[in-house]
Formats: structure tokens, C-alpha cells, sequence
């Protein structure tokens, strides 16, 4: 961020959102004795390490088995337990799909699918575990849950949040320090947009990473006279579909930001939303059917495209297809 720009949000420090993860798994475990955890084979990697020391008879390594640990998920809710499963986001969606597909979605088992290093902002791992296809995987799973927050604190809140509602979640997270720019004290609703910044000529969902890239966005913006109306897209699933339509009803166009493909992410649920109810002019800022590759974070999010001054660039072509 600009040391000059004039965000509508600041933020002092910066830390990874499986850190979230991991603090708002603990403090869920002191809530409720029915949480339990369970890791193949990362428990660094997902920050569970805290959960472990202070919970042992409730937490399961499984090693490196994520379809078994899919399994004994799905087993331990049958006596009301409630398992977070932790691996990353590659592990726990595409290793294991058939796996969540039979044994926790069709059954609607109340297991939290928790996965961390999504997206391309894991970095310099590389395109083989940069999965990019999760987002749609997950939401096309009938009695699935996808939650996508943008920060430590939504992430912690997001993490709570899940322990008390009964089914089946994929929360996605990632590896990345990011700016913590959200309340710490903030209530996380499942399934409900959050409009942090009102706009009149165009509106930016964003969920995950970009949402930061999206608030950077209507700054840059803004300084050329364009109100920007920005929505924190935090649940992809169910999606407010009533937040999506009453925002386009005003702004009359919108752009979509997502660390995914085009294919099956946010943009195609709100393209969705839109082609049934009211279309509009919709850009998309996402990957473009490719795979990732390693580097540094922010050098692949301005490569594929996936920065602030690609979603003003997207930003000001929605406005001209009004």
C-alpha cells in the first residue's frame, strides 16, 4: 500500500489468516468439549500445534492419509463430536474429493473442512499445490458450507463461527502475512455479505486476499472522482444473493476479485445471480484457465492479474459497458 493513499481502512500489522485459524480453533476447543482436531502430517503448516499441546486427547495425527482422515471425520460426528480436519487446500479438496463427496456431504456430517496454502499467494510451493479449483469443488457438493475470509480476524471469527453451526464447511485460508484490517471484535455471520464501503458508479466483490486488493482499489479509484461500492464476499456459499442485487441495482455494474479460475468461483455465482435476476456488466478478476507457477506472492497476484490496479482497470470497463 501507498504510504499516500486515503483507504477507508488501515491496518498496523500483518499476519497470516491460518494463524486465525489456529487461535480461533483453541478458543472453540475451551467453548465447546466436542471439538476435536485432526492433521495429516501439518500441524506447523495450520498452526494446530496450540490446539495440540493444550487439547492432546482430542487431537488425531494422522499422517499423511488425508482420505482417511476424511473418514474418521465423518465417523467421530456420529457421537456428536465436532471435527476440524486440517491439511492444505490442495490435500483437502482434490486428494480427497470422493471422500467428502460420499462419506461427509452426502451424509451431512458436521465435519469443518479447514484448509490452509490456497491460492496462488502460497507462492513459491508452486503450481502443483497452488489449487485454484477449490472454491468451485466445494460449493457444487450439495449440504456444503464455503466460507473465504480476508484476514486474521475474520478468519479467527469465521473459525468460531463454524464450531456452532451444524454441517458440513470448507473454510479456505492461506499462508501469506496479509494486512489485518478488520475488527478483532467483529461477528462473523455465515451467508451474509459485509458492505464495507459504499459506492454509487461500480461495485467490487472480493473475497479472500483481494478484499484488501478490492479496499487499495476504491482508493485509486476514489482520487479519480469513481465511487466505488466494496463487498466482502466472505461466504461463497450459501451467497447473498440479496446483497449482490440490491448493490447492482444502484451501481448499475460490478466487478468480481478472486484468488480462483474464473471457472466456478465468486464470479460465476454472481454472474449466476445476475443472469437470473437483473443482468448487468460484470468483470472478472481471476485466474484465466491456467495453472500457477512458484515466485513471491505479490509478483503472481500482479502477473495472472489479480492485484488493485487490475480490479481499477476492471473497475472503469464495467463502467463503460453501462
Amino acid at each position: 500500500m501507498e504510504k499516500t493513499l486515503d483507504t477507508k481502512y488501515t491496518y498496523t500489522e500483518k499476519s497470516d489468516t491460518r494463524s486465525g485459524f489456529g487461535d480461533g480453533l483453541v478458543e472453540a476447543g475451551r467453548k465447546n468439549p466436542n471439538v476435536v482436531g485432526l492433521c495429516a502430517d501439518l500441524i506447523g503448516s495450520l498452526k494446530m500445534g496450540a490446539f495440540q499441546k493444550e487439547f492432546p486427547e482430542r487431537f488425531f495425527q494422522v499422517g499423511i492419509a488425508e482420505a482417511n482422515m476424511m473418514g474418521l471425520a465423518a465417523g467421530m460426528t456420529i457421537n456428536g463430536k465436532i471435527p476440524f480436519t486440517g491439511t492444505f487446500a490442495n490435500f483437502s479438496t482434490g486428494r480427497v474429493y470422493d471422500q467428502i463427496r460420499q462419506s461427509i456431504a452426502y451424509s451431512d456430517k458436521n465435519v469443518k473442512i479447514c484448509a490452509s496454502h490456497a491460492g496462488l499467494t502460497l507462492g513459491e510451493d508452486g503450481a502443483t499445490h497452488q489449487i485454484l479449483e477449490d472454491l468451485g469443488m466445494m460449493k457444487m457438493l450439495p449440504n456444503m458450507t464455503v466460507i473465504n475470509p480476508c484476514d486474521y480476524n475474520q478468519t479467527k471469527a469465521a473459525t468460531l463461527a463454524i464450531a456452532e453451526y451444524h454441517g458440513p464447511v470448507y473454510l479456505r485460508f492461506g499462508r501469506p502475512k496479509w494486512p489485518i484490517f478488520t475488527p478483532s471484535d467483529q461477528k462473523f455471520e455465515i451467508g451474509k455479505a459485509w458492505k464495507m464501503i459504499e459506492g454509487t458508479d461500480v461495485t467490487i466483490f472480493a473475497t479472500g486476499h483481494l478484499v484488501w486488493e478490492a479496499v487499495v482499489a476504491e482508493a485509486m479509484l476514489r482520487e479519480e472522482g469513481i465511487s466505488a461500492e466494496v463487498i466482502n464476499i466472505h461466504t461463497i456459499k450459501p451467497l447473498d444473493t440479496q446483497a449482490i442485487l440490491e448493490s447492482v441495482a444502484k451501481t448499475g455494474c460490478c466487478v468480481s476479485a478472486e484468488e480462483h479460475q474464473y471457472n466456478g468461483g465468486l464470479g460465476d455465482s454472481i454472474a449466476q445471480t445476475l443472469i437470473r435476476n437483473s443482468p448487468a456488466p460484470q468483470e472478472f478478476i481471476g485466474v484465466d484457465d491456467s495453472f500457477g507457477e512458484s515466485g513471491k506472492p505479490e509478483d503472481l497476484l500482479e502477473k495472472y492479474g489479480l492485484n488493485a490496479e487490475n480490479i481499477v482497470k476492471a473497475a472503469k470497463k464495467a463502467i463503460g459497458r453501462k
